[in-house]
């Protein structure tokens, strides 16, 4: 056979200009992290966060999210004999990862913890694990969630809660009084009303027993059924009112939670989600009829902290993606990481992060703070969660398309994890109310709850002075409030959250993070796409603080 000159046998199967496989990695390796952590006083919790941040980013932890969300939960209704056991089966993977988040708190363990920074540290870690998948902390954040609605009803919480407060994941359907651990879902929304829960048509009828009833309804989508208990909506002779639903009954039997369908999701494919059908299916008052919604609203609190937490996390994870395909590929004679306009794209996705993150361990110093009885910090977190729950988790799908764009039609392709990302990011902003929901909670809580305002420009008042577009942003706000209407409502939020964010930074972060976001999120000096951000930025100061060497 005659060969042309330079011929090598199997040369185009050579793997060259590709980065190698990122895991494993540091997930804790985040410096906005760890100085929030500590500021927040959380700071005791440092090394077990770094521990499961390396495990975060291990390659069998990155393997395990993965194979949950191609091996995607299967509906049983029935056994092989025809009776209904209504269960949902999950991939090996899927108890893998919940084993972990569950042993490291993740679920509702601060509840038990009388200790300074409790829920900070919970959040961190949040942060962190958050590099996984992102399914499974449906159930762990409803967990959280529940203990403070389930607390409207202390001979309840007296039962459920130390098993709800578990660090120990002991799944499958038992008798809930004899497992090492529980997990709580949480039932709300019908199909002819969606966040309008006042117009639930699920009826409530007590029986001889005090504090019993039987609930006869539809529920329209009801994540995690193999949770132990849930929290679910009703309509009782006073109005709607909240109730704890067991999956299996004291005396062994279960209870009527007939799944009619999974839905077939967008994202989120390693979590089930549920249309349940109740029809007398025994279930337990929690706080007053008639007081359905007051009952639960704590637990759509939250439940809302950890979406913007799940959203700061997969803004640092698709960063971190995005950061390690740079540095590895090059194209026209230069790595990707050291080309001016992906320096600029890099560099604002960075701001966006490390606002997102800086902002999310506040809001859980707050509630941490909160719960410890500081009425301030109870003002600020009212409002506060709810602007970051509109804004953080809405930046998630443009933040996460730019990412994957970094990665060019790499990123395109399943394998790289990037289109997992893409599809997950949506959710965060429709869970727990979308967009108007939020924005109008934050309306309601200027009208009805003075004091939420102050605690809002009082944490804006402690960055006065150190920066004159941020004086000037606050000086806006307050001239919008006065004319504030629902139709105006994201863009007043908007400016709330990019206000309170700048505060943080111009408090907290280095002088060169401060001013970038400054120039560009208050001072108008920005374009409409992620790489806009005006010439004089120190991109590389803020480049080697979002993305070190070791990433």
């Amino acid at each position: 056979m005659v060969q042309s000159p330079g011929y090598a046998p199997y040369a185009t199967h050579d793997v060259t200009n590709q980065p190698p496989f990122l895991a494993p990695y540091d997930a804790s390796e985040d410096t906005a992290l760890l100085e929030g952590l500590r500021r927040e006083g959380a700071g005791w919790a440092e090394d077990d966060i770094r521990w499961l941040g390396r495990t975060a980013g291990g390659a069998a932890a990155q393997e395990w999210s993965e194979r949950a969300n191609r091996h995607e939960p299967e509906l049983r209704t029935h056994d092989r004999y025809g009776r209904r056991i209504d269960e949902v089966e999950f991939h090996p993977s899927w108890h893998d990862l919940m084993r972990v988040a569950v042993s490291e708190g993740l679920a509702a363990a601060p509840w038990a913890e009388d200790r300074e920074g409790a829920h900070v540290a919970r959040s961190a870690r949040g942060l962190v694990w958050g590099h996984t998948d992102a399914g499974h902390g449906c159930p762990t954040s409803m967990t959280y969630a529940a203990v403070p609605a389930l607390r409207a009803q202390p001979e309840l919480a007296k039962v459920y809660e130390p098993l709800l407060t578990s660090r120990e994941y002991d799944p499958g359907l038992r008798v809930p009084t004899e497992k090492r651990g529980l997990l709580a879902g949480m039932g709300m929304t019908e199909k002819q009303g969606g966040s309008d829960v006042r117009t639930n048509t699920t009826l409530a009828t007590p029986s001889a027993e005090p504090g019993v009833y039987t609930l006869r309804g539809h529920k329209w989508f009801t994540s995690a059924p193999m949770c132990d208990v849930f929290l679910v909506l009703a309509q009782a002779p006073g109005g709607l009112s909240c109730f704890l639903v067991p999956r299996i009954l004291p005396d062994g039997t279960r209870n009527a939670f007939r799944i009619q369908r999974l839905k077939e999701k967008l994202g989120n494919r390693s979590n089930a989600s549920c249309e349940p059908e109740f029809d007398g299916t025994v279930a337990w008052l929690v706080g007053p009829e008639g007081r359905g919604v007051k009952t639960i609203i704590e637990m759509v609190n939250c439940t809302r902290l950890d979406c913007v937490t799940m959203s700061a996390a997969l803004m640092r994870k698709t960063l971190v993606e995005a950061g390690h395909h740079t540095r590895h590929r090059s194209a026209f004679g230069a790595r990707l990481l050291d080309q001016p306009l992906m320096r600029n794209v890099l560099a604002d996705l960075a701001l966006e992060s490390e606002a997102a993150t800086t902002l999310t361990l506040r809001l859980a110093g707050a509630a941490d703070r909160a719960v410890r009885g500081d009425a301030g910090e109870a003002a600020f977190r009212r409002i506060a969660t709810a602007v970051g729950k509109y804004w953080v988790t809405k930046r998630g799908p443009a933040f996460t398309a730019e990412a994957l764009e970094c990665l060019g039609g790499n990123g395109y392709v399943e394998e790289s994890g990037m289109p997992r990302h893409y599809r997950e990011a949506p959710l965060l902003s429709i869970w727990e109310g979308s967009g108007n929901v939020n924005a109008l909670d934050v309306l309601r809580a200027l009208g009805r709850e003075p004091g939420a305002a102050q605690a809002l420009f009082d944490e804006l008042a402690l960055a006065r002075g150190a920066d004159a577009r941020l004086d000037a942003a606050v000086t806006r706000l307050k001239s919008m409030l006065t004319t504030a209407s629902e139709a105006g409502a994201r863009r007043l939020v908007e400016l709330m959250a990019m206000a309170l964010q700048a505060s943080l930074l111009v408090r907290h972060a280095p002088p060169a993070v401060a001013d970038a976001f400054c120039a560009s999120r208050l001072g108008g000096d920005w374009g409409h796409a992620f790489g806009t951000l005006p010439d004089g930025v120190d991109l590389g100061a803020v480049l080697d603080r979002a993305l070190p060497d070791s990433d």
